[in-house]
């Protein structure tokens, strides 16, 4: 009886032993590196993206809207200064500069590790009237040119890290614009404008910016032809600025297109101002949908994934124009319901965001 009951003692401690150590070893297995979607508040498009990107920001919205301020802190590792270095705002008048909206963008910029990009420094629109109406020689105006970007570039020299030197030179037919800078000193201004920014901080990189690279070869050559002959005569020119104001409508072949020609010259290239309109047709009686979301969403993963595909070297980021639905330029502009960013009014993402995170899957 005493030798039953040891027996059976002896081969329920093996058992217990056996179940104990076969738990331990599946515990030990299940030990390993999970695959899975980060939680929802580690996500954001700065840490999420192998590249930079950002959003032009208003510094009046920075300051008035929590929420605006809250996304563009967590969202964004770039940032764009959408209005407050234009020409007119910045340079109201001959002697007079207005620093404060650019000086609290670029401090906002350094205080919170972000890179500050300028735009711009010239431009067909924007000018001052005492510009519109300045009078002297073409030595004049040169001085007035040179001074203007000189002294912006200056002041920010090291804290500024890249500017859109010269927006929009081109009309819809590839021909220069008929500005009033093209009338008072002639087409290659914009290589001196590129040379006045370099001198005045060397270290900035330097774009021209533009639309319609998308719309097809004729801007678009025209386009190309400029910058690859400014950099084949060694004028300080970095990068090239796709600014991407597009559609839903838009073929994914003509984005693609326009992304990998512009990669093709060798400069870093931005898509610099994008948003994708879902109401190009002006419907005045358009409703947001769950289609028109899924839709735009596409468009947004179709540009990030043909972006993502140029050479890592030459992605200096993806800027939207602006940060919510609410703040875009494009419903006001033509006077229609729009959603064009991936943020909603109330600054809650939209399928558009996830649309950008899977381009880089």
């Amino acid at each position: 009886m005493m030798n039953t009951k040891l027996n059976a003692t002896i081969i329920c401690t093996f058992l217990l032993l056996a179940v104990s150590v076969g738990c331990q070893g599946s515990k030990d297995r299940d030990v390993k590196p999970v695959t899975e979607e980060p939680p929802a508040e580690d996500v954001s498009l700065q840490k999420n993206l192998p590249f930079k990107f950002g959003a032009a920001i208003s510094p009046g919205l920075m300051k008035s809207r929590a929420a605006y301020r809250d996304v563009v802190t967590k969202e964004f590792n770039s940032i764009t200064t959408e209005n407050a270095m234009k020409m007119s705002f910045i340079h109201p008048s001959a002697n007079t500069y207005n620093w404060a909206d650019a000086d609290y963008l670029v401090d906002f910029a350094a205080q919170n590790g972000k890179r500050l990009h300028g735009h711009t420094l010239n431009w067909y629109k924007n000018v001052p009237a005492w510009v519109a109406s300045f009078q002297g020689d073409s030595t004049a105006w040169e001085a007035l040119l040179k001074t203007h970007i000189q002294t912006i570039v200056s002041r920010y020299k090291g804290r500024v890290a890249s500017w859109d030197v010269v927006n929009e030179a081109f009309e819809e037919n590839g021909k220069y614009r008929n500005s009033i800078w093209i009338q008072k000193l002639g087409e290659d201004y914009i290589a001196r404008c590129f040379q006045y920014a370099h001198e005045a901080d060397p270290q900035a990189l330097l774009f021209y910016n533009d639309y319609g690279h998308e719309y097809g070869p004729t801007k678009r050559t025209a386009i190309l032809n400029l910058v690859t002959g400014l950099k084949n005569r060694g004028i300080p020119i970095h990068g090239i600025g796709m600014q991407m104001h597009t559609r839903v409508n838009r073929s994914d072949a003509d984005l693609a297109k326009a992304i990998e020609t512009a990669a093709a010259t060798g400069l870093l290239v931005h898509i610099s101002e994008l948003d994708i309109a879902v109401n190009p047709d002006n419907d005045k009686n358009m409703v947001w949908t769950a289609a028109l979301a899924s839709q735009q969403a596409l468009k947004y993963k179709s540009i990030v994934k043909a972006y993502n595909a140029i050479p890592k070297a030459q992605q200096f980021g993806i800027t939207t124009w602006n940060v919510s639905d609410a703040d875009s330029w494009i419903p006001g502009q033509y006077d229609r319901p729009d959603w064009p960013l991936p943020f909603d009014a109330n600054y809650e993402r939209k399928p558009a965001y996830q649309g950008i995170l899977d381009g880089v899957k």
